[in-house]
């Protein structure tokens, strides 16, 4: 029988190893690729700070709040670390416009001209979402790579869901004029 995150957090609130394993293994690639999209591509960042996630997670789960959903909690944890990470003095957010985005590629892999395409549109949306304000940022990523509710975007984010809304809607719509725009 398979246990809901809710569950597993709330047998590592009990002290249950086994429980805490499972939330990291369920979670991880998601949190990677959540953080790697708003960090600006940043690979091993990203694995750094997923770690630091599930330590701060595990430093405060009894903070959690069973039944409460757990991985809009999650996702604030990650969110927040980093808002903090960027808000650093010491720490610049500079990505030059070149950078590789890393892709995934379909198991069926289709003729070379519509990857190297997919690869170039990848890079245009990385570089379109990198232009955004963080918030928009942070609602699009979480709403469509992460696929969260607006209920749970706003949870995560702390903010009304009309606020989440509104962000999405913004936010889509200068991602949509900076893709418009010739390179």
């Amino acid at each position: 029988m398979s246990r809901s995150d809710e569950e597993l957090a709330r047998g590592v609130q009990q002290g249950k190893n086994g429980d805490l394993i499972r939330l990291v293994e369920q979670h991880y690639d998601a949190l990677v690729g959540y953080l790697y999209r708003l960090n600006g591509g940043d690979r091993m960042l990203s694995e750094d700070m997923v770690q630091e996630t599930f330590l701060r997670v595990l430093r405060g789960i009894g903070g959690y709040d069973y039944p409460r959903p757990f991985k809009p909690w999650l996702y604030a944890i990650a969110t927040n670390l980093a808002r903090n990470h960027f808000k650093r003095a010491d720490t610049r957010y500079a990505v030059a416009a070149d950078d590789e985005v890393l892709v995934d590629v379909p198991e069926h892999d289709p003729p070379p001209e519509e990857i190297l395409m997919l690869d170039d549109d990848m890079r245009d949306l990385a570089a379109a979402l990198r232009v955004l304000p963080d918030h928009q940022r942070e609602t699009i990523i979480l709403r469509y790579c992460q696929e969260l509710s607006l209920v749970e975007i706003a949870e995560v984010l702390a903010v009304p869901v009309g606020t989440v809304k509104s962000r999405l809607n913004l936010g889509l719509k200068r991602l949509r004029e900076a893709m418009e725009e010739p390179s």
